[in-house]
C-alpha cells in the first residue's frame, strides 16, 4: 500500500499545512480570509503543498487553481456555508473516553439505520445523542448513519456527496460527531458510516483541480465515476482511501456501509474495495472494524478473504429477503418485486441460504442474477424489512405500519429478529412510526426540476404511480415540507408501547439464548406448512437448545396432523410455547393454546416460538 498524503488543511502549533492534488495544473494558491494568499509548491506527482505560518484553527479559506475561480478544498474538514462556501481549518483534537472499546465483530450484530436530519425533530448530532440510551436498551449493537459528507442543497439523503471529508454543517460540528460516537461506545454500541465512493453528486468542484479524478470508461447512472484504474488513478484511490481512514481515525467510526459497490468500477489487479477494506482494518487496529456493503449483483467475492481474491467485507445487504417478505405481506409484486411470489418456500430458502438468486434467470433483468452463495454463513447477510430505499421507493413513502395489519407486522418482525441472519432496523420501525420517509433533496433552479422529474420517471415503473392522478400527488423532493414530513415523531415511541416491547423482547431473546447466537453450533432448516405458513427449525448438539419458529400469514391453520419431520421434537423432549406475537403485551389478540401433541390451531398472521424441554 502506498503512503497516502494527509490532504486538506492540517493545523499545528505554528500554522497549517495545506496539501491538494491537482494533476495537470500549473499553480495552486490558498487564499485565507484576512491573511492573504499562500502559494503551494508543486511536486512531480501532481501534489501541491506548503506550510502557512500563522494560519490557525478557525481560519476560512478557498483555493484558486490556475487563476480559475476560488473553490472549496476537496478535502475540507468543515463547510459551515455549504458546498460553495469557504472551507474552515479545524482541529481533530478531542478528549476521547472510549479507550476500552474493542469494536464490533462480524457475528451477533443488530444494525440500526438512521438519517441524522430526520432521526429527531432537531435533526442534529446533539439531539441524536440523547436517543442513544434508547437504542442501547432496544438491543441495537451497531448504528449505521446515512451519508454525512457535504452535498449541494439545504437538505438531502446525502448520497450526492460533493465534499466527502466535510461533515454536513446543518447536523452540527465535527466535535458533535465525535461526542456522539464517544457516547455510543460508552453504551456498548458501535457506529458505522454510509459512504458513497461510486460517483460524485451535483455541484462538484473536482474538475477545477484535475480532470483525472473521473473516468469516462464506464457508464454510471448516478453521475461521474471516480477514476480507480486509469492514468493517474493512484492519487484518486488515495483520496478515497484517505477519506475512509479519516472517519476511522479522527472520528473513531467502527466501519463503513459501502453504497452501490457495483458502480465502483475498477479493473486494477487489486480492486479499490479490497484495498479500502484493508486500509480501514489497519486504521482501526487494535479495534475491530465492521464493513458491510450494498451490492446489487450479490457477488460472493465481497465477503471472500483477501487471499482468495475477495474483498474481506463482513456483510451484504439482502434485498431478496425484503422483497419476498414484502410480496408475502402485501400481495403486490410489481416493478422490481416481479421476480418474487412471496411464497413460504421463498422465505424458507432466504432464511437458509440468504440470497434467493444465485445465478439463475431474473425476469425483471431478463438475465442471470446473483452468484453462488449456498454455503455462505448467515452472519454475512444483512436482512431487513425497511430501509431508506424500500420505504421511499413508493408513491407515498409509507412505512409497513401503514401497509400491514398490526398482527401481520408483528409476525414478520419475529421472522426478521429471530432469523439466523444479521437483522437491520430502519429508524422508527421499532415503534411503528407512521410518518412517511420520502425522497428529499433541497436544491433549486434547473437542477431541482431535473431531480423532481427524474423521481417521477423512476416511480412510474410502479403501475399505480403511472396514474396521472397519483403523479400529481407525489411529494416534491425539493420542497422543505417533504423533508419535514419525513422526521420521526418521538411521541409515538411513548404511544406505541406494544410494538416497541415486541422488538425489545425479541432482541433480548436473540441476545440471551445461545441458540440464536451466530457463534453457536446450531444448524438451520425449514419447511412449508401451508399456503401461507412455514417453520424454521434451530437444531443444536444439545436437544434442550432446539427451537421452532412458526409463521402463518394465511388462514388459521389446523395443526392436528403435520407430515413434516422438522416439527417433531428431539428424542425424549417435548415442545412448549416460549413466545407468541399475539401476547397482550404487544396489543395482540391473546395467546391461543399450543399443544403440539393434540389438536391445536396456528392462528392467522401470527408467529409462535416453541422451545424444547425434557419430557
Amino acid at each position: 500500500m502506498t503512503s497516502r498524503r494527509h490532504l486538506g488543511a492540517i493545523p499545528d502549533a505554528n500554522g497549517t499545512q495545506f496539501t491538494v492534488w491537482a494533476e495537470g495544473r500549473k499553480s495552486v494558491v490558498v487564499e485565507v480570509e484576512g491573511q492573504g494568499a499562500f502559494p503551494l509548491e508543486a511536486s512531480e506527482d501532481g501534489y501541491f503543498s506548503a506550510h502557512a505560518e500563522g494560519v490557525k484553527e478557525g481560519a476560512r479559506y478557498k483555493i484558486r487553481v490556475d487563476d480559475g475561480a476560488a473553490v472549496p478544498d476537496l478535502a475540507s474538514r468543515w463547510q459551515p456555508d455549504g458546498n460553495d462556501g469557504a472551507s474552515v481549518v479545524v482541529s481533530g483534537d478531542f478528549d476521547w473516553t472510549d479507550g476500552a472499546w474493542t469494536g464490533p465483530t462480524t457475528r451477533d450484530q443488530v444494525v440500526y439505520e438512521l438519517h441524522i436530519g430526520t432521526f429527531t425533530q432537531e435533526g442534529t448530532w446533539k439531539a441524536a445523542r440523547e436517543k442513544l440510551a434508547f437504542l442501547a436498551e432496544l438491543g441495537v449493537t451497531v448504528i449505521q448513519i446515512m451519508p454525512i459528507g457535504t452535498f449541494k442543497g439545504a437538505f438531502g439523503w446525502g448520497y450526492d456527496t460533493t465534499l466527502p471529508y466535510a461533515p454536513f454543517a446543518p447536523y452540527g460540528s465535527p466535535q458533535d460527531i465525535r461526542a456522539f460516537v464517544d457516547a455510543a461506545h460508552g453504551l456498548g454500541v458501535g457506529v458505522i458510516l454510509d459512504v458513497v465512493y461510486n460517483h460524485v453528486g451535483l455541484g462538484d468542484h473536482f474538475r477545477a483541480y484535475s480532470e483525472h479524478y473521473f473516468t469516462d470508461r464506464y457508464e454510471n447512472e448516478w453521475g461521474a465515476s471516480f477514476n480507480y484504474d486509469g492514468e493517474h488513478s493512484r492519487a484518486v484511490r488515495d483520496f478515497v482511501l484517505g477519506n475512509a481512514v479519516y472517519w476511522i481515525t479522527e472520528f473513531h467510526m467502527d466501519g463503513l456501509r459501502i453504497d452501490a459497490a457495483q458502480a465502483m468500477f475498477d479493473s486494477s489487479e487489486e480492486h479499490i474495495i479490497a484495498e479500502l477494506s484493508r486500509a480501514v482494518r489497519e486504521a482501526a487496529a487494535p479495534r475491530s472494524a465492521y464493513i458491510i456493503v450494498e451490492n446489487q449483483p450479490q457477488e460472493h467475492r465481497m465477503i471472500d478473504p483477501l487471499e482468495q481474491g475477495g474483498y474481506n467485507l463482513d456483510g451484504m445487504y439482502n434485498d431478496d429477503f425484503q422483497h419476498a417478505i414484502r410480496v408475502a405481506a402485501t400481495g403486490h409484486n410489481d416493478f422490481y418485486y416481479r421476480d418474487y411470489l412471496g411464497t413460504p418456500q421463498e422465505i424458507v430458502s432466504s432464511l437458509k441460504y440468504g440470497f434467493l438468486y444465485h445465478g439463475q434467470r431474473s425476469d425483471q433483468r431478463d438475465a442471470a442474477y446473483g452468484t453462488d452463495n449456498l454455503d455462505t454463513p448467515p452472519e454475512h447477510f444483512i436482512h431487513f424489512l425497511e430501509n431508506h430505499d424500500q420505504v421511499a421507493n413508493s408513491p407515498q413513502g409509507l412505512r409497513l405500519t401503514s401497509l400491514l395489519s398490526p398482527a401481520r407486522l408483528r409476525a414478520v418482525t419475529a421472522l426478521l429478529l429471530l432469523g439466523p441472519q444479521t437483522p437491520c432496523l430502519f429508524q422508527g420501525q421499532e415503534f411503528g412510526s407512521s410518518n412517511p420517509f420520502l425522497y428529499f433533496f433541497g436544491i433549486d433552479g434547473e437542477a431541482a426540476d431535473l431531480v423532481s422529474n427524474g423521481r417521477k420517471e423512476s416511480l412510474k415503473n410502479f403501475p399505480g404511480v403511472a396514474d396521472p392522478a397519483m403523479l400529481e400527488r407525489l411529494a416534491d423532493p425539493t420542497d422543505r415540507k417533504t423533508f419535514e414530513r419525513s422526521k420521526l415523531d418521538w411521541v409515538q415511541a411513548d404511544q406505541n408501547t406494544g410494538l416497541l416491547k415486541l422488538h425489545q423482547d425479541l432482541l433480548s431473546l436473540r441476545k440471551s439464548e445461545p441458540t440464536f447466537s451466530q457463534n453457536s453450533d446450531r444448524r438451520i432448516d425449514g419447511a412449508v406448512l401451508g399456503d401461507g405458513a412455514l417453520l424454521l427449525r434451530y437444531l443444536t448438539p444439545d436437544p434442550a437448545g432446539h427451537r421452532v419458529l412458526l409463521l402463518n400469514l394465511g388462514r388459521d391453520l389446523h395443526m392436528s396432523v403435520v407430515a413434516e419431520p422438522l416439527i417433531a421434537p428431539p428424542g425424549g423432549h417435548k415442545w412448549v410455547p416460549a413466545w407468541s406475537s399475539e401476547h397482550p403485551d404487544y396489543n395482540g389478540a391473546g395467546r391461543r393454546p399450543v399443544e403440539p401433541e393434540k389438536f391445536w390451531i396456528l392462528p392467522s398472521d401470527c408467529a409462535v416460538l416453541l422451545r424444547s424441554e425434557p419430557r
